[in-house]
Parts: structure tokens; C-alpha cells; sequence
């Protein structure tokens, strides 16, 4: 597929920083990626509509949002962690950005790369053995070296997020442990691994952007922070005015595309 369609967007509301240098030529800023990405957070609509029953929305308009850089919601399937990730593209993600996902998630924001994007990194695994339920691939933590400073503030999240999407940047810019948290796809994608780590990688090559994927997963503003489920993250996507998909819908997505691709 073609990389989606950008909409026009006012100067006002469009992020084009240019990547500062410090005086040995190591770059402290990353522009957002596509350049037409906004740096704003998702703007609450006070007159959503109110849906009767539950839907989706339709594949083709989420990928072309995503291609935007803008954030989608993802949900997995109910018998596996029953649970909703906001996912945006890691080279669109600002300050701004972050900042309202940490407020409205977990807040252990991880960042899905490919094993040899990883390996180039030298960003290892977390731990030799992986005893996780769903055998989510945990790396060891990292920070940017450089416009950062304690590493954990939405700035330096974002900005380190940035920096693990450019090509530009090599192991030598990471200090580990840190605050972001690398997380290793599967070869394959959805297609191998039914899993929000593979669906942020898919999203990104399908739409064209460098291949690292930001996610987190939604939780409810209560008391407990509970694990946002299906019908609440619904809500929550119209009242943001985000596009909301399944990870199973991507993958049927991708089997179509590729099996066409296949017989042309």
C-alpha cells in the first residue's frame, strides 16, 4: 500500500523543528516524521457523536490517520489481554503528545523496533529468559544522550522515542538503563504474533514511516486505574476523535493485501 494520504493542516498546527546540532555535530532535536504531522494532543470533542452500538471504524480511514500521525486505538482480542493501546508512529510523537498519553495510559510507555534494528542498537534483551504470559519482548531500557535530562519527563520520552526512529542515530546515543522501553517485533508481524508490539511495527510499514511504533495501554480514570476494556475504549476514542481498529483487523487486512499482491 501506498503511504496514506496527508490532510491539510493550518501552519499554526504544524510542527517543523529543525534539528538543532550541538558543536559535535550530535543532533538534540529529530523533526516530526511525516513533516506535516501536528505536534498537538488529541483535541476533545464536546459534540461527539453517541454511537447506539459498537463498531470499528473502517481500516482504510485508520491507516490513512495513522499516516498522518495521528494516534489510533488498538484492541487485542478478548480472550487474550482483552486490552485497548493507543499506537502512534514513534517519529510523529512530541512533547505535547506524550504528554497526554502518559496522562491518559499506564504510563509505561514502550516503543516496538525490529530485532535488527535492535541489534544494531546493541540494546539487548531484558532478561535471558522470558517468563511473560504473552512473551512480550522486553529490551533493556534506554534514554537519549543528548537534550535530555532525567530521561522521564514527557520531553525526553518523546524526544528519545524520535531519536530510536532515525536512522541517523547509532548505539553510542543511548545511555542504558533508561526511561523508554524498547520492545522486540517478531519477524512477520501480526501475522506471526497476534500482539500490539507487532501491530505498532505493521502500522508504520504499511503507512510508510520509519518502523518504530509507540505504545501504551488505555486505562480507566478511577481509583483502581483499571484495564480500559472494549466498550470504554470505544468511548473513550470518539471522545478524542481517534480512530479506533482490532489487531485481528490488521491482520485480515494484511492477508487480503499480500494474498493480492501474490496473484497480480
Amino acid at each position: 500500500m501506498a503511504p496514506a494520504a496527508v490532510s491539510e493542516r493550518s501552519e499554526s498546527s504544524v510542527f517543523h523543528p529543525i534539528s538543532v546540532l550541538k558543536m559535535n555535530n550530535t543532533p538534540t532535536d529529530f523533526a516530526l516524521v511525516p513533516s506535516t504531522a501536528s505536534s498537538s494532543r488529541p483535541q476533545e470533542q464536546l459534540d461527539g457523536h453517541v454511537r447506539s452500538e459498537f463498531a470499528f471504524d473502517p481500516i482504510e480511514v485508520a491507516l490513512a490517520a495513522f499516516g498522518r500521525g495521528e494516534f489510533l486505538v488498538v484492541m487485542d482480542d478478548e480472550g487474550r489481554e482483552n486490552e485497548g493501546d493507543l499506537i502512534i508512529a514513534a517519529s510523529a510523537i512530541s512533547t505535547q503528545k506524550m504528554a497526554w498519553m502518559i496522562k491518559h495510559s499506564s504510563g509505561y510507555i514502550c516503543i516496538a523496533l525490529p530485532g535488527d534494528r535492535l541489534e544494531e542498537l546493541q540494546i539487548p534483551m531484558m532478561v535471558p529468559e522470558n517468563e511473560d504470559r504473552h512473551k512480550t519482548a522486553y529490551t533493556v531500557t534506554v534514554d537519549y544522550k543528548h537534550g535530555t535530562t532525567t530521561g522521564i519527563s514527557a520531553h525526553d520520552r518523546a524526544l528519545t522515542a524520535r531519536a530510536l526512529a532515525s536512522p541517523s542515530s547509532t548505539s553510542a546515543s543511548f545511555s542504558r538503563p533508561g526511561h523508554m522501553v524498547p520492545l522486540r517485533a517478531r519477524p512477520g508481524g501480526v501475522l506471526t504474533r497476534r500482539g500490539h508490539t507487532e501491530s505498532a511495527l505493521d502500522l508504520c510499514k504499511i503507512v510508510g514511516l520509519p518502523l518504530a511504533g509507540i505504545l501504551c495501554e488505555l486505562v480507566e480514570d478511577n481509583d483502581e486505574g483499571s484495564m480500559m476494556r472494549r466498550d470504554a475504549c470505544r468511548r473513550f476514542a470518539d471522545r478524542w476523535g481517534i480512530k479506533m481498529i482490532s489487531v485481528e483487523m490488521l491482520a485480515r487486512w494484511r492477508e487480503v493485501q499480500e494474498k493480492t499482491d501474490v496473484s497480480v
